[in-house]
């Protein structure tokens, strides 16, 4: 049970209508938990963002094999006010199609695919991945939470398999500039430490899904003991984010059968995480910057011995 305040805990998520280059990441990352005729209409804009922009509501529903109800569903879910904004956004995206500064999406890999291709397309999907998140990123999110975590008594991260690894790579940094931040992959340890926390502490559930039932209690528990919560995930609509305060959205380069999710996923976890650390870092610095130099000092002494 969220015990929350609905309106205060969900407020000031919103925010302006995302940019061209925004869009693509956007649909790139709420397609999969759409329905089926919004992701049609999804598919559609991304495909064709210029014949798309040339279309009223009506064309477009009738393009897709839709409604013009689930048209402006599918505006609104990726962040427009209403068709009218996603038109001019598809307009944006498609001159800088044009422009060559938004790349078309690349081919999956293939298990004959010479490694030298491999290489080149990995290469490109990180690189898509990173511009995607930071595009999408809601830096008035990222400050809330920054300043949380900058002020925080402790700092619990919670993240299983991939992104364990991440939550493993969040708190090592912070704890190398004297913060008090534990990472928890085991669900138990998770929850029992998550009643110790308070206001004043903060939680932070990596979930790339945002449905990782392991992740999500000990972030709910963390919430209703009053602590700040944090997700990062790339489900900005899913399960984790209704005991979340701040979300931290992240993108993913395409899945495919030799490269699943959450392999994809790391990288774009992994910016957020530098984000939000450098931010910390920031706020925290007269006492950050000292902590640091004495970290490196000791790994220094520890490799001369």
């Amino acid at each position: 049970m969220v015990t929350r305040d609905v309106k205060e805990t969900f407020s000031g998520r919103v925010g302006a209508a995302p940019a061209p280059a925004a869009l693509a990441a956007k649909v790139r990352t709420l397609a999969p938990s759409m329905t089926r005729s919004m992701q049609r209409v999804a598919e559609a804009v991304a495909h064709d963002p210029a014949g798309c922009a040339a279309l009223t509501v009506t064309g477009l529903a009738e393009l897709t094999g839709t409604s013009e109800a689930t048209v402006v569903r599918t505006a609104r879910l990726l962040g427009y006010p209403g068709y009218r904004d996603l038109r001019l956004a598809l307009a944006g995206l498609a001159a800088q199609q044009q422009s060559g500064r938004a790349p078309a999406i690349t081919t999956d890999i293939a298990v004959d695919d010479p490694i030298a291709d491999v290489v080149a397309k990995l290469a490109y999907d990180e690189q898509q991945t990173l511009a995607d998140t930071a595009a999408g990123l809601d830096t008035a999110q990222l400050g809330a939470a920054v300043s949380a975590a900058a002020a925080a008594r402790r700092i619990d991260v919670y993240g299983v398999g991939a992104s364990g690894l991440v939550a493993q790579d969040l708190t090592q940094k912070l704890l190398r500039i004297g913060l008090i931040a534990h990472a928890h992959s085991d669900p138990h340890l998770a929850v029992t430490n998550a009643v110790q926390l308070r206001a004043g502490d903060v939680a932070i559930a990596i979930t790339h899904s945002g449905s990782t039932g392991d992740v999500i209690e000990p972030l709910r528990v963390a919430f209703e003991h009053g602590a700040t919560t944090v997700a990062i995930t790339g489900r900005p609509d899913g399960a984790v984010t209704q005991y979340a305060d701040h979300i931290l959205t992240t993108s993913t380069a395409r899945e495919s059968e030799l490269r699943p999710a959450a392999m994809s996923s790391r990288t774009s976890q992994l910016l957020v995480v530098d984000c939000l650390f450098v931010g910390v870092a920031q706020r925290t610095y007269e006492t950050a910057a000292p902590a640091l130099s004495a970290s490196y000092e000791a790994l220094a002494h520890r490799h001369r011995r």
